[in-house]
Protein backbone atom coordinates (compact mmCIF):
# COMPACT_ATOMS: atom_id res chain seq x y z
CA UNK A 1 0.00 0.00 0.00
CA UNK A 2 1.46 3.36 -1.06
CA UNK A 3 1.83 6.18 1.46
CA UNK A 4 -0.78 8.91 1.39
CA UNK A 5 0.88 12.30 0.87
CA UNK A 6 -0.56 15.19 2.90
CA UNK A 7 0.38 18.83 2.42
CA UNK A 8 0.47 21.38 5.25
CA UNK A 9 0.45 18.55 7.80
CA UNK A 10 -0.59 19.06 11.44
CA UNK A 11 -1.11 15.83 13.36
CA UNK A 12 -1.20 14.28 16.83
CA UNK A 13 0.02 10.68 17.05
CA UNK A 14 0.01 7.73 19.42
CA UNK A 15 3.10 5.55 19.89
CA UNK A 16 3.26 2.08 21.44
CA UNK A 17 6.51 0.64 22.72
CA UNK A 18 7.68 -2.61 21.10
CA UNK A 19 10.48 -3.23 23.59
CA UNK A 20 9.61 -6.20 25.89
CA UNK A 21 11.29 -4.40 28.82
CA UNK A 22 8.82 -1.53 28.54
CA UNK A 23 5.79 -3.43 27.26
CA UNK A 24 2.62 -1.36 27.11
CA UNK A 25 4.29 2.06 27.33
CA UNK A 26 2.69 4.76 25.21
CA UNK A 27 3.54 8.24 24.04
CA UNK A 28 1.41 11.03 22.55
CA UNK A 29 2.98 13.80 20.49
CA UNK A 30 2.42 16.48 17.87
CA UNK A 31 4.24 16.59 14.52
CA UNK A 32 4.31 18.20 11.10
CA UNK A 33 6.18 15.18 9.65
CA UNK A 34 5.19 11.75 11.08
CA UNK A 35 7.83 9.72 9.22
CA UNK A 36 10.69 11.93 10.38
CA UNK A 37 9.29 12.15 13.92
CA UNK A 38 9.08 8.37 14.36
CA UNK A 39 12.67 7.98 13.17
CA UNK A 40 13.81 10.53 15.76
CA UNK A 41 11.92 8.79 18.57
CA UNK A 42 13.61 5.51 17.70
CA UNK A 43 17.03 7.17 17.28
CA UNK A 44 16.99 8.81 20.72
CA UNK A 45 17.37 12.26 22.26
CA UNK A 46 20.68 12.95 20.52
CA UNK A 47 18.82 12.87 17.20
CA UNK A 48 15.78 14.90 18.22
CA UNK A 49 13.75 12.25 20.03
CA UNK A 50 11.79 12.83 23.25
CA UNK A 51 13.06 12.22 26.78
CA UNK A 52 10.18 9.84 27.58
CA UNK A 53 10.91 7.64 24.56
CA UNK A 54 14.72 7.69 24.83
CA UNK A 55 16.34 4.23 24.98
CA UNK A 56 12.97 2.50 25.17
CA UNK A 57 12.51 1.71 21.48
CA UNK A 58 11.60 0.50 19.03
CA UNK A 59 8.36 2.46 18.95
CA UNK A 60 5.40 1.86 16.67
CA UNK A 61 3.14 4.70 15.50
CA UNK A 62 -0.36 3.23 15.76
CA UNK A 63 -2.50 6.11 14.57
CA UNK A 64 -2.43 9.82 13.92
CA UNK A 65 -5.17 12.46 13.95
CA UNK A 66 -4.44 15.11 11.32
CA UNK A 67 -6.12 17.96 9.50
CA UNK A 68 -5.82 20.55 12.26
CA UNK A 69 -6.06 24.02 10.64
CA UNK A 70 -2.95 25.19 12.53
CA UNK A 71 -0.34 24.08 15.05
CA UNK A 72 -2.10 25.80 17.96
CA UNK A 73 -5.19 23.60 17.66
CA UNK A 74 -3.03 20.52 17.15
CA UNK A 75 -1.00 21.23 20.28
CA UNK A 76 -4.19 21.85 22.29
CA UNK A 77 -5.46 18.42 21.26
CA UNK A 78 -2.10 16.86 22.12
CA UNK A 79 -2.10 18.37 25.64
CA UNK A 80 -5.71 17.36 26.32
CA UNK A 81 -5.05 13.78 25.15
CA UNK A 82 -1.99 13.64 27.39
CA UNK A 83 -3.87 15.10 30.38
CA UNK A 84 -7.37 13.67 30.12
CA UNK A 85 -8.22 14.31 33.78
CA UNK A 86 -6.93 17.90 33.75
CA UNK A 87 -8.32 19.36 30.53
CA UNK A 88 -11.75 21.00 30.93
CA UNK A 89 -12.74 19.44 27.61
CA UNK A 90 -12.03 15.86 28.72
CA UNK A 91 -12.72 15.67 32.46
CA UNK A 92 -16.13 14.14 31.81
CA UNK A 93 -14.77 11.23 29.75
CA UNK A 94 -14.94 7.68 31.03
CA UNK A 95 -12.09 6.79 33.38
CA UNK A 96 -9.62 3.98 32.73
CA UNK A 97 -10.88 0.57 33.86
CA UNK A 98 -8.66 -1.64 35.98
CA UNK A 99 -8.53 -4.38 33.33
CA UNK A 100 -7.97 -1.96 30.43
CA UNK A 101 -4.55 -1.47 28.86
CA UNK A 102 -3.19 2.05 28.53
CA UNK A 103 -3.13 1.96 24.73
CA UNK A 104 -6.76 0.79 24.53
CA UNK A 105 -7.80 3.47 27.01
CA UNK A 106 -6.10 6.20 24.96
CA UNK A 107 -7.67 5.01 21.70
CA UNK A 108 -11.12 4.92 23.30
CA UNK A 109 -10.59 8.37 24.84
CA UNK A 110 -9.47 9.78 21.50
CA UNK A 111 -12.77 8.74 19.90
CA UNK A 112 -14.68 10.39 22.74
CA UNK A 113 -12.62 13.58 22.43
CA UNK A 114 -13.54 13.93 18.75
CA UNK A 115 -17.22 13.99 19.74
CA UNK A 116 -16.90 17.11 21.93
CA UNK A 117 -16.15 20.78 21.32
CA UNK A 118 -13.92 22.25 19.98
CA UNK A 119 -12.65 19.22 18.03
CA UNK A 120 -16.02 17.84 16.90
CA UNK A 121 -16.35 20.65 14.34
CA UNK A 122 -12.86 20.48 12.86
CA UNK A 123 -12.15 18.81 9.45
CA UNK A 124 -10.05 16.06 11.01
CA UNK A 125 -8.97 12.69 9.63
CA UNK A 126 -8.23 9.54 11.61
CA UNK A 127 -5.28 7.72 10.04
CA UNK A 128 -4.69 4.13 11.20
CA UNK A 129 -1.04 3.27 10.59
CA UNK A 130 -1.14 -0.11 12.34
CA UNK A 131 -3.79 -2.15 10.55
CA UNK A 132 -3.92 -4.73 13.37
CA UNK A 133 -5.24 -2.11 15.75
CA UNK A 134 -7.64 -0.70 13.18
CA UNK A 135 -9.14 -4.19 12.68
CA UNK A 136 -9.65 -4.59 16.43
CA UNK A 137 -11.33 -1.19 16.77
CA UNK A 138 -13.12 -0.81 13.44
CA UNK A 139 -16.61 -1.67 14.74
CA UNK A 140 -16.14 -0.29 18.26
CA UNK A 141 -15.45 3.40 17.64
CA UNK A 142 -17.74 6.12 16.38
CA UNK A 143 -16.53 9.39 14.89
CA UNK A 144 -18.38 12.51 13.69
CA UNK A 145 -19.86 11.83 10.25
CA UNK A 146 -17.79 14.51 8.52
CA UNK A 147 -14.47 13.04 9.74
CA UNK A 148 -12.79 10.57 7.38
CA UNK A 149 -11.04 7.36 8.46
CA UNK A 150 -7.99 6.29 6.45
CA UNK A 151 -5.69 3.27 6.61
CA UNK A 152 -1.99 2.88 5.86
CA UNK A 153 1.13 5.03 5.88
CA UNK A 154 1.05 8.81 5.55
CA UNK A 155 3.75 11.31 4.55
CA UNK A 156 3.95 15.07 4.97
CA UNK A 157 4.81 17.34 2.07
CA UNK A 158 5.67 21.02 2.33
CA UNK A 159 4.37 23.50 -0.20
CA UNK A 160 6.58 26.32 -1.39
CA UNK A 161 5.24 29.69 -2.57
CA UNK A 162 6.05 28.82 -6.18
CA UNK A 163 4.04 25.58 -6.05
CA UNK A 164 1.06 27.39 -4.57
CA UNK A 165 1.18 30.08 -7.22
CA UNK A 166 1.45 27.58 -10.09
CA UNK A 167 -1.50 25.60 -8.78
CA UNK A 168 -3.54 28.76 -8.34
CA UNK A 169 -2.72 30.09 -11.81
CA UNK A 170 -3.58 26.72 -13.38
CA UNK A 171 -6.95 26.56 -11.68
CA UNK A 172 -7.81 30.16 -12.57
CA UNK A 173 -6.75 29.48 -16.16
CA UNK A 174 -9.11 26.50 -16.35
CA UNK A 175 -11.93 28.62 -14.98
CA UNK A 176 -11.36 31.36 -17.53
CA UNK A 177 -11.84 29.06 -20.52
CA UNK A 178 -15.63 29.18 -20.42
CA UNK A 179 -16.22 32.11 -18.11
CA UNK A 180 -15.96 35.88 -18.37
CA UNK A 181 -13.64 37.85 -16.10
CA UNK A 182 -16.69 39.59 -14.64
CA UNK A 183 -18.08 36.23 -13.47
CA UNK A 184 -14.76 35.31 -11.85
CA UNK A 185 -14.81 38.48 -9.79
CA UNK A 186 -18.35 38.23 -8.47
CA UNK A 187 -19.61 36.37 -5.42
CA UNK A 188 -22.10 33.65 -6.33
CA UNK A 189 -24.02 34.32 -3.08
CA UNK A 190 -24.29 38.13 -2.76
CA UNK A 191 -23.57 38.89 -6.47
CA UNK A 192 -21.16 41.69 -5.47
CA UNK A 193 -17.64 42.02 -6.81
CA UNK A 194 -14.86 40.41 -4.77
CA UNK A 195 -12.42 43.27 -4.36
CA UNK A 196 -9.92 41.70 -1.96
CA UNK A 197 -8.38 38.36 -3.06
CA UNK A 198 -8.08 37.39 0.63
CA UNK A 199 -11.90 37.28 0.85
CA UNK A 200 -12.23 34.86 -2.09
CA UNK A 201 -12.91 31.12 -1.74
CA UNK A 202 -13.75 28.52 -4.40
CA UNK A 203 -15.67 25.26 -4.62
CA UNK A 204 -13.46 22.17 -4.34
CA UNK A 205 -15.03 20.33 -7.29
CA UNK A 206 -13.34 20.54 -10.70
CA UNK A 207 -16.67 20.73 -12.49
CA UNK A 208 -17.77 23.80 -10.49
CA UNK A 209 -16.70 27.41 -11.15
CA UNK A 210 -18.35 28.83 -8.04
CA UNK A 211 -16.47 31.55 -6.14
CA UNK A 212 -17.75 33.50 -3.14
CA UNK A 213 -16.74 35.81 -0.33
CA UNK A 214 -15.52 33.62 2.52
CA UNK A 215 -17.98 35.26 4.93
CA UNK A 216 -20.90 34.84 2.50
CA UNK A 217 -20.23 31.11 2.17
CA UNK A 218 -19.71 30.68 5.91
CA UNK A 219 -23.02 32.43 6.60
CA UNK A 220 -24.75 30.20 4.04
CA UNK A 221 -23.28 27.04 5.56
CA UNK A 222 -24.33 28.20 9.05
CA UNK A 223 -27.92 28.92 7.98
CA UNK A 224 -29.36 26.29 10.31
CA UNK A 225 -26.47 26.24 12.77
CA UNK A 226 -25.66 28.85 15.40
CA UNK A 227 -22.02 27.76 15.76
CA UNK A 228 -19.27 30.13 14.57
CA UNK A 229 -17.33 27.52 12.60
CA UNK A 230 -19.25 25.64 9.87
CA UNK A 231 -18.74 21.90 9.41
CA UNK A 232 -20.04 21.51 5.89
CA UNK A 233 -22.66 22.81 3.50
CA UNK A 234 -24.10 22.60 0.00
CA UNK A 235 -22.31 24.52 -2.74
CA UNK A 236 -24.77 27.16 -4.04
CA UNK A 237 -23.71 26.40 -7.62
CA UNK A 238 -23.14 22.65 -8.10
CA UNK A 239 -25.35 21.65 -5.13
CA UNK A 240 -22.77 19.14 -3.84
CA UNK A 241 -21.87 18.71 -0.18
CA UNK A 242 -18.58 20.44 0.66
CA UNK A 243 -16.55 20.26 3.88
CA UNK A 244 -15.63 23.68 5.23
CA UNK A 245 -12.18 22.37 6.06
CA UNK A 246 -11.61 21.47 2.39
CA UNK A 247 -12.64 25.00 1.37
CA UNK A 248 -10.04 26.44 3.76
CA UNK A 249 -7.33 23.98 2.70
CA UNK A 250 -7.90 24.87 -0.95
CA UNK A 251 -7.63 28.57 -0.15
CA UNK A 252 -4.18 28.13 1.39
CA UNK A 253 -3.10 25.97 -1.56
CA UNK A 254 -2.91 22.49 -0.05
CA UNK A 255 -5.94 20.75 -1.51
CA UNK A 256 -6.36 18.92 -4.80
CA UNK A 257 -9.67 19.46 -6.61
CA UNK A 258 -12.27 16.69 -6.42
CA UNK A 259 -13.59 15.26 -9.67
Amino acid sequence: MESQVIENFNGVYLLLCQNPKFKGRTYIGYTVDPVRRLKRHNAGMDFGGAKRTHNKGPWNMILIIHGFPNSRLGLRFEWAWQHLELSRHTRHLLKKKSNQTQVNYLISSMAQMLQVSPWCRLPLKIQWLDLKFSADWMMKLQFPRHMEVHYGAVEAKKIGWVSKQLQKNKFQGENNINCTSDFNNRCFVCKNEIVDERDRVECVYKCCNCITHIFCLAKLFRKNDKKILPINGICPSCQKIVLWGDIVRKKIGCFVNID
